[in-house]
């Protein structure tokens, strides 16, 4: 995650006129899914937090939001520490008592693969003995050239490469979805709050219109 003058105004200009229906698919998300993962005293870091929909909606203990976006720190909950930085310096900001590091749609924007692997390094670095980092990703071999539509995705990434690289940095795989959510919220599926939580309640439709993976992975 390179610092980049143009980041912020990229930003604006895809998410300006869907941030309320973002933060109200990531509050049944989190209520109806992620939440599982996380016990309320924890420590949890975003990687990658952008507006914040995921940090802000999550319940626990303490909350890092990390990106390289200055505009992450005016979404951010009061009780959400916001860091401004490069992933592959997360541990000269955090310490190393991370219960759950969270990155959703994040390391596809890496430039290389060099980059992917130093930064699992880094989230090992932070995250305790036996910490789990929670990885939802858009999966190319789904998408397709959909993958390229976003100006700013630059590694391509299946959830078969983004368990190499995991195992390749001693991470353990403990759940493993290929199919998951659909692509985007720019997509032609319904957006509502209700039809998100009826899609994560029946798993068939994962295997129809799933084209995000989610990875749990724990330091060993």
């Amino acid at each position: 995650m390179r610092k980049d003058t143009n980041v912020t105004l990229l930003y604006k200009l895809r998410f300006r006129k869907e941030l309320q229906t973002r933060d109200k698919i990531w509050k049944v998300l989190c209520r109806d899914f992620f939440q599982r993962y996380i016990m309320t005293d924890y420590t949890v870091c975003d990687l990658g937090a952008g507006y914040c929909e995921f940090i802000n909606n999550i319940d626990s203990k303490n909350k890092i939001a990390v990106d390289i976006n200055p505009d992450t720190i005016k979404y951010a909950q009061k009780n959400v520490r916001t860091i401004i930085c490069s992933s592959t310096e997360i541990s000269k900001k955090i310490k190393s008592d991370v219960d759950v590091v969270f990155a959703s749609n994040f390391f596809e924007h890496l430039p290389t693969k060099d980059d992917l692997v130093n930064t699992l390094v880094e989230i090992k670095r932070i995250l305790k003995r036996g910490g789990i980092l929670i990885i939802l990703m858009p999966n190319i071999r789904y998408v397709g050239t959909s993958y390229w539509d976003f100006l700013d995705h630059q590694l391509p990434l299946t959830d078969k490469s983004m368990t190499e690289a995991l195992e390749l940095t001693e991470f353990k795989i403990i759940e493993h979805k290929s199919r998951f959510l659909p692509y985007s919220t720019k997509g032609k599926l319904p957006k509502s709050p209700i039809f998100v939580s009826l899609y994560l309640k029946m798993p068939l439709l994962h295997t129809f219109f799933g084209k995000q993976s989610l990875i749990v992975a724990q330091k060993k």
